[in-house]
């Protein structure tokens, strides 16, 4: 009989007899070494580690490393990104896809993972952002109908309250993203409004005047119902020219590629892509982040203050920061330059 000699395999003595397996912990090879079924039985294990079975969660993992959009991420990005998919490929490997369908379950068992770098906050939340986008691979191949990292708060406190996307950050990501995630962009930036609250916008709230939308606040139980809070949205210029030129197919103004209203997953999901796509992934901006956008617009079309801070439920101060950081300092630049243009 031939000699065989294979790399990795596990050779167990138990009970006076010899057991050999592909690999340790891998599954029992067949016949004796060395004869046909044993080869043949080691070359199927190897096959099936190879190729993992679709219903655990190393086939969503793998499958997205073999995804044309984690392709398209920079060489840098693959390599930080791929040391944290093989991290998530040991832990949530053998789960089932199944599992991530029922948020309720696999949301603490997604914790528990993150926080073993709770003493880290940033690589927790790093850890997170990378599971998070596999998730949505698998909602995007029809595995699971959402994605479970949504909701997750980050370990990572800081102020956000004077970040915003400035127009060139908006035109980069509209350069690759889908009309509908534009549209989402333009309305985001033109409202001020969150995410939740956008996808619930209808073309039945828009008034003559403005846009208004009543927000169903929550309670305790043993706190009584709180009034319902109205946003109302002035319908100046920019906004109308925004929405005339979304296109009306369901109730509320935005939808996704099928036609359909948007959910906050779904567009939350959607939107990270884009910026996958548009490689800005590691850029510090998040979709709430147009809020900002949306006071610096608020402000040009002279809203004051008061008004910015009662429309968006903001402190006046964070306002003013924002106006201070954005729009202030570009018109004290424009004015310097206009000076040194008159001199010259």
């Amino acid at each position: 009989m031939l000699k065989v000699d294979l790399k990795g395999i596990a050779k167990v003595r138990a009970k006076g007899r010899i057991y050999y397996y592909a690999w340790r912990g891998g599954p029992r090879l067949k016949g004796k070494p060395g004869s046909p079924e044993f080869m043949a039985s080691y070359h199927e294990a190897v096959e099936s580690r190879r190729a993992p079975d679709q219903s655990h969660f190393r086939f969503v993992v793998s499958d997205y490393k073999a995804s044309a959009g984690y392709k398209k991420l920079a060489q840098s990005t693959r390599e930080q990104w791929g040391k944290w998919l093989d991290r998530i490929g040991n832990y949530f490997g053998e789960l089932r896809i199944a599992q991530f369908d029922r948020p309720e379950k696999i949301r603490p068992v997604i914790r528990r993972w993150r926080d073993q770098w709770a003493d880290t906050p940033r690589t927790a939340d790093y850890a997170l952002q990378v599971l998070s986008r596999v998730a949505a691979h698998a909602v995007e191949i029809g595995r699971i109908a959402g994605n479970p990292c949504e909701g997750i708060k980050h370990l990572y406190k800081n102020d956000r309250s004077e970040i915003i996307w400035t127009d060139s950050d908006i035109a980069h990501i509209k350069r690759t993203c889908s009309a509908e995630i534009a549209n989402a962009i333009d309305l985001a930036a033109h409202t001020g409004l969150r995410l939740s609250d956008l996808v619930r916008v209808a073309w039945s709230h828009i008034g003559d005047e403005a846009i208004v939308l009543t927000s169903v606040l929550g309670r305790t139980k043993r706190q009584p119902p709180k009034r319902p809070r109205q946003t109302i949205i002035p319908l100046y210029g920019a906004l109308r020219d925004i929405l005339a030129r979304i296109p009306k197919r369901a109730t509320t103004i935005l939808t996704n590629s099928r036609s359909r209203p948007w959910t906050s997953d779904g567009l939350g999901s959607s939107f990270n892509k884009a910026k996958m796509d548009a490689d800005m992934f590691e850029r510090d901006l998040h979709f709430n982040d147009l809020r900002g956008t949306a006071a610096t617009k608020f402000y040009i079309a002279e809203f004051t203050e008061r008004e910015i801070a009662e429309t968006l439920a903001w402190e006046e101060e964070s306002v003013r920061k924002i106006i201070r950081r954005y729009v202030g300092r570009t018109a004290a630049i424009k004015a310097r330059i206009k000076k040194l243009e008159a001199k010259r």
